[in-house]
């Protein structure tokens, strides 16, 4: 799983490879802070960029405390759970744009925070889910995403992270080229992407505090 993450601010890469401006937030996002997200209309294929709370705060949720346990979402439940099957029905697949995550290592017997980028350095994708959701009170539109998640116990960089006892999960990190895949995908194709092949080479390394 994923809680905390850096978002590109790579506003050259962005142009040039996804034709966008970039809303720029040079600080880590944590559950509950908003970072951009890419989607696509379904109807007519345009896209667009814009910030997004981490947590999926689904529509029948009475606040917006929901998020604060929906940052994460399995991709082999994510279309019965109730907190994010609304979302994968509809299809609105986003991608979480990013610079580094970051998950605990504990191979000293102590939670070390580590960081995870590409081998390349470059920005990329983040399978997720979003969701619009009306405050009842105030009638504000929050807008907000969850990032899938898949099992890592066969991943040479990811299984190193979590608690010992704990699965080994990760979120399912899209290199640029599979972007369109996943933003056009379908309820029956989107579980193909969902899986350890499509990630990029990845490497990690501990955080100095």
């Amino acid at each position: 799983m994923c809680a905390v993450y850096r978002p590109t601010s790579d506003t050259a890469w962005a142009k040039q490879t996804l034709g966008i401006d970039l809303p720029r937030v040079e600080q880590d996002v944590y559950p509950g802070q908003s970072g951009p997200i890419l989607v696509q209309s379904r109807r007519d294929g345009r896209r667009g960029v814009g910030l997004a709370r981490f947590g999926l705060i689904a529509p029948w949720a009475k606040d917006t405390k929901l998020g604060r346990h929906t940052y994460n979402a399995r991709s082999e439940t994510v279309a019965i759970k109730p907190s994010f099957k609304q979302a994968w029905q509809e299809q609105q697949f986003a991608v979480v744009l990013v610079d580094h995550f970051f998950e605990p290592c504990y191979e000293t017997d102590r939670a070390v925070r580590w960081q995870i980028r590409t081998t390349s350095n470059e920005p990329f994708g983040i399978a997720g889910l979003w969701q619009r959701w009306v405050d009842p009170q105030s009638a504000e539109i929050v807008v907000s995403f969850t990032m899938l998640t898949i099992n890592a116990d066969a991943h040479p960089v990811m299984r190193r992270f979590h608690r010992p006892a704990d699965e080994k999960r990760t979120p399912v990190v899209l290199p640029g080229v599979l972007f369109d895949a996943w933003l056009s995908a379908t309820v029956d194709t989107a579980p193909s992407l969902l899986n350890l092949s499509v990630l990029p080479e990845l490497v990690s390394e501990p955080v100095s505090d």
